[in-house]
């Protein structure tokens, strides 16, 4: 018999205190579970001992219902293992979710996390969106783990938020999204009143901003960031400005893996939970007790990707031209992707292979405070924007340079 689960993300939320609104509910149809099946198998088998520990997999895992118990183990071990030392905000942080995920204490990292937010410095209101991503992690990784003592931190981290003038970020909007309702949600009995009418300000700009990028075909933003935004939408106690219509999105999704869209392991791992109904504010109710959940069946012959053509090669270079700071470093890596990837997957595969390429969102680990990342793409053929994204897709033998420069020059 073929096991099937239906996944329907919440039809509406509802606190004591709010007001209730009604979303319309949207599932995976029993015909298209294969395609879900598939990409989740894939994303999987990427988990292999040479592999860099990836936690946004582990959660995806986790929320979806691991197929592959070795992997999820050696994932959950080798994060477990990891140096707090080598990680950033927000590597940081979902590595503590991520263990939390397997029901695996975090330890010391999560004392480490809160001084790092505790003393994250403030950004000017001009700093460029995917700044907040890190934090926003943090914040939502605080809150989920004691409330009570992150609430001055992500009052703080809202109100920089808040008065932000850097253009919108879909991925870092949705993340903050879910951190400020999780806050929202959890606000101590007897806290200030001003801490829920701050969260709600920032929560209503946030899902405006979002509202306003859900295109005629459901996508919000770009097929790779519409997974969080979905999650932020399905648990935001704020209404859209703009109808969402939960299915479409869901339908053409499914189209779009049907397409081979979707083939590497952190987009897989960006999109599962909402196609499994979902969120990362589910991670502290995954169950880990044996035989408390029927688990999944590995499908047999799970939704094939589609053929590929063989790898292009992105000729990397990432170089500091920061003024007074002692570390120089100009570095060179011929990086091989699939054809059709975006700059992201290039910069994952070159995080993978060597360390020094470290980033996280657009920012790589090497960049001082005031750093920012300029990514220009040098090339024969036209250029692939007036500013390239992370987002965009090089062609082979593209010259990619990582350039750090000073913002406040």
């Amino acid at each position: 018999m073929t096991w099937f689960t239906l996944h329907i993300l919440p039809l509406l939320w509802a606190a004591a205190g709010t007001s209730t609104w009604t979303r319309s509910s949207c599932s995976v149809p029993l015909a298209k579970q294969s395609l879900v099946d598939g990409i989740q198998v894939l994303m999987e088998n990427s988990v292999t001992s040479s592999t860099h520990p990836n936690p946004s997999v582990l959660i995806a895992m986790n929320l979806a219902g691991a197929y592959n118990v070795e992997a999820q183990k050696l994932l959950t071990d080798k994060l477990m293992a990891s140096d707090t030392a080598d990680l950033t905000i927000g590597q940081l942080a979902l590595t503590i979710m991520a263990l939390n995920s397997s029901c695996r204490d975090p330890g010391n990292k999560v004392s480490i996390l809160q001084r790092q937010m505790e003393t994250w410095p403030p950004s000017s209101p001009d700093a460029p969106a995917p700044t907040f991503y890190g934090p926003s992690l943090a914040v939502l990784a605080l809150c989920q783990e004691n409330p009570k003592t992150a609430l001055p931190i992500a009052a703080r981290f809202a109100k920089i938020l808040r008065f932000s003038s850097s253009p919108f970020n879909m991925d870092t909007g949705a993340m903050a999204t879910l951190a400020l309702t999780c806050m929202y949600n959890k606000i101590p009995e007897g806290s200030e009143e001003g801490y829920r009418i701050l969260f709600s300000q920032v929560l209503e700009e946030a899902v405006k901003n979002i509202s306003m990028r859900i295109k005629d075909n459901g996508i919000i933003g770009d097929i790779y960031s519409t997974g969080l935004a979905m999650q932020a939408l399905s648990v935001t106690p704020k209404q859209p400005n703009k109808e969402w219509n939960c299915q479409k999105t869901m339908d053409t999704i499914l189209t779009e893996i049907e397409h081979g869209k979707f083939h590497n392991p952190m987009s897989i791992a960006q999109i599962l939970p909402s196609l499994k109904g979902k969120t990362y504010l589910d991670v502290p109710h995954v169950s880990c007790s044996p035989g408390h959940e029927v688990q999944p069946t590995l499908p047999n012959q799970p939704s094939p990707v589609p053929t590929t053509a063989p790898n292009i090669t992105v000729i990397y270079t990432i170089n500091n031209q920061l003024r007074g700071v002692e570390l120089f470093f100009n570095e060179t890596m011929d990086v091989s992707v699939k054809p059709g990837s975006v700059l992201l997957v290039v910069l994952e595969e070159a995080q993978r292979r060597n360390s020094m390429f470290k980033f996280q969102g657009a920012w790589l680990a090497q960049s001082a405070e005031h750093a920012t990342l300029d990514l220009t793409i040098v090339t024969s053929s036209p250029m692939l924007g007036v500013e390239p994204t992370l987002k965009n897709k090089p062609t082979n033998h593209h010259d990619l340079n990582a350039h750090f420069t000073d913002s406040t020059t």
